[in-house]
Order: structure tokens, then C-alpha cells, then sequence
């Protein structure tokens, strides 16, 4: 996959909109040590290019959401992407709950939030149905890994800070801050015209105050204080997504660890799992999923080797993880980070 070239400066700052999503022009110039003009530029640039783009991640755990889903399946090789991506269109992706999802020739994955575990079911039957009939499928059921907000801990989430200062061999010591997602369960209540902004917000991450406001029939100062006050609340949490193809990166990998029945992981052990390549790290007691983004095909084989090493020596696995590879330049993004559905379903908006 060819890269398109960026300077040293367009780097840092490439990495500090990614790094540091939530900060203004002004304290991101302090922090990368680039004049405010300069940086405001740069970021001009890679805007207009389509080197990245904000989201307005919703913590629907705080409004009555229950979990994380991720669901992956092996697809019989014989069927063409293109019509099995109509297919899924058509019958699956149509559910409000998912909000990624990709796909390659014979398997795929996709990942949800869910009011609850029924929900989830639902659409896992009606893949199964679907899939089975047209002759989708492999031998192997869909698999599903529910992490339920109680007892899960969601590390990371499309945090790909690491794996840019690990490619363009950025020194930094900002320590890293990971609080980890969704694990706040105080639930919180929006009146209605909170939850107008709220989705607004969550589905037009890149629009101004005052675009906001005529959307939703409030006044720009109204929204400006709403919004900040849902950052302040922890209700909405702000990422930027690099665009990986223009950066060259060859592979999306996922892997799905069932840990050793008779030895649960401990913190350090899921801590050793998460390298500068992993972008998602999802676990509960007895099982994760990683995602991970890699540069080149040799830093994939080196990282998984470097897991699987680590998980045998501790006798920590009982069965092979899952491993599925996925190369950018086949992979088809079906759905791309849409969480506007499964918001205004949760708060009933109209």
C-alpha cells in the first residue's frame, strides 16, 4: 500500500490531534512546542485531505445502555464480498445497535452497543438465519463476546495515538493517561432538549455551535453550554480517527483470547496484551478481544508471536486464541463508526 508522505511537523501534529483530541489549537501548540499559526496550517491541511476526523463518542453506559457486543463469523469464500455486503445492508447493519463493522472476502466482524443482552440475541439470530440460508456461512455459528459494562473493563477504544508515535518515532514524555471507557455507571437523566443536542452532537461531530443550533431550534450559547457540559459530565468523550490508508498501514487484525479456566488473567497479564499496535482492548474475567493496527505485515507476525508466547509460558490459554487478518486494501468498512442509531434510540428521539 503506498503512504502518502507526511512532514516531521505534519506528523507531530497528525498525532496530537489524535493524541489529544479535546484540546483547542492553543493548548495543542503549547504541548507539541509548534507556533499556534503554524499548527493551525498544518491542521487545515490534514482536514482537507482526509488525513483524520472527530468523533463524539456517546457513553450510552451512563443512559441505560448494558454492554459492548462484538460479533465475528468465517464466511464460505465462494460467495462475493460485494453480495454478501448487499445482503448484510439489507437485513443486518439496519440494526441501530451496531455501529462498526467490516468485512473481507471470508469473514468479518462487527461491534455493538446494546441496551441489553436480548437485543444483541435478536440480531445474532436473525445473522445466523440470514447467512445460513444464502449459504454464507461456514461449519462455524457466528461468535459473539459480550462484555456487560458491570464486569467488563474496556482499556482501550480506537486509541491509535501509540501506534502513530510508534511509526513516525515520536519521543514524547506526557505521560499517558488511560482511565479506561464506559466504566462510569452512574446513570444520568437529560431533559428533552438535552437530548436533541446530545444526538445532535453525537451525529454531526464536526458542525459549530451555531450549525447545531438551528438543527435542533436553540440558540449557539444554549448548545455551547450544553456541550460542555457533557464533556464536563463525562456523557459524551471526544476521539479523532487517523485515516490508516493514506498513512500505509497494511493490517487490521483481531484476536478473541479465552483464557485458562483454572487461571484467570491478572491486571498485568492483560496490561502485557496491550502493545503500541492494539487500538481496541475489551476483557472480562475469563476472555478479550484485542484490535490491533499494523504498519507491516512482519510487525504483525512479531507482536502475535510475542502474545501467543507470552499467554503459553503462563499457561494461561487453554485453546488457540482467534486470530483474523484483514488487509486494508481488501477490507470494506459497512459501517463506520455510526453511533447516532443506537443514541436516539436509547434517549427516543424522533
Amino acid at each position: 500500500m503506498k503512504r502518502t508522505l507526511l512532514t516531521k511537523r505534519e506528523e507531530k501534529v497528525l498525532y496530537g490531534l489524535v493524541r489529544c483530541p479535546e484540546l483547542n489549537d492553543s493548548e495543542l501548540s503549547s504541548i507539541l512546542d509548534i507556533k499556534l499559526s503554524t499548527l493551525t496550517s498544518i491542521k487545515r491541511r490534514l482536514t482537507a485531505n482526509d488525513f483524520y476526523h472527530n468523533l463524539n463518542v456517546p457513553m450510552l453506559n451512563r443512559l441505560g445502555c448494558e454492554l459492548l457486543a462484538i460479533i465475528y463469523m468465517q464466511f464460505n469464500p465462494v460467495i462475493p464480498l460485494e453480495k454478501r455486503i448487499q445482503t448484510t445492508k439489507r437485513t443486518i447493519e439496519v440494526f441501530d445497535e451496531i455501529f462498526f463493522s467490516v468485512g473481507e472476502q471470508e469473514k468479518g466482524f462487527s461491534i455493538s452497543l446494546s441496551k441489553n443482552y436480548t437485543n444483541i440475541g435478536r440480531i445474532n439470530e436473525i445473522r445466523t438465519e440470514t447467512f445460513g440460508k444464502l449459504g454464507l456461512l461456514e461449519k462455524e455459528y457466528p461468535q459473539e463476546v459480550v462484555f456487560p459494562f458491570e464486569t467488563s473493563q474496556i482499556s482501550r477504544f480506537f486509541d491509535y495515538s501509540r501506534l502513530l508515535k510508534k511509526m513516525f518515532s515520536l519521543e514524547e514524555n506526557k505521560p499517558e493517561t488511560n482511565s479506561g471507557w464506559f466504566n462510569n455507571m452512574n446513570e444520568a437523566e437529560l431533559f428533552p432538549k438535552e437530548r436533541k443536542v446530545y444526538t445532535a452532537l453525537v451525529e454531526y461531530p464536526n458542525a459549530t455551535t451555531q450549525n447545531i443550533g438551528e438543527k435542533v431550534g436553540l440558540s449557539r450559547h444554549t448548545v455551547a453550554r450544553m456541550r460542555n457540559s457533557f464533556f464536563e459530565k463525562g456523557l459524551l468523550k471526544q476521539i479523532a480517527l487517523p485515516n490508516l490508508n493514506k498513512l500505509g498501514v497494511e493490517l487490521f487484525t483481531f484476536y478473541h483470547i479465552r483464557f485458562n479456566p483454572n487461571k484467570a488473567p491478572n491486571k498485568s497479564d492483560i496490561t502485557y496484551l496491550d502493545s503500541p499496535f492494539t487500538v481496541l482492548l475489551a476483557s472480562r474475567k475469563f476472555e478479550t478481544v484485542v484490535l490491533s493496527a499494523y504498519p507491516t505485515y512482519q510487525d504483525y507476525k512479531e507482536d502475535e508471536m510475542n502474545k501467543i508466547r507470552f499467554l503459553k509460558e503462563n499457561n494461561l490459554i487453554a485453546y488457540p486464541p482467534f486470530v483474523g487478518t484483514y488487509m486494508f486494501e481488501r477490507m470494506a468498512v459497512i459501517k463506520d463508526f455510526d453511533f447516532a442509531p443506537i443514541t436516539k434510540k436509547i434517549l427516543a428521539c424522533k
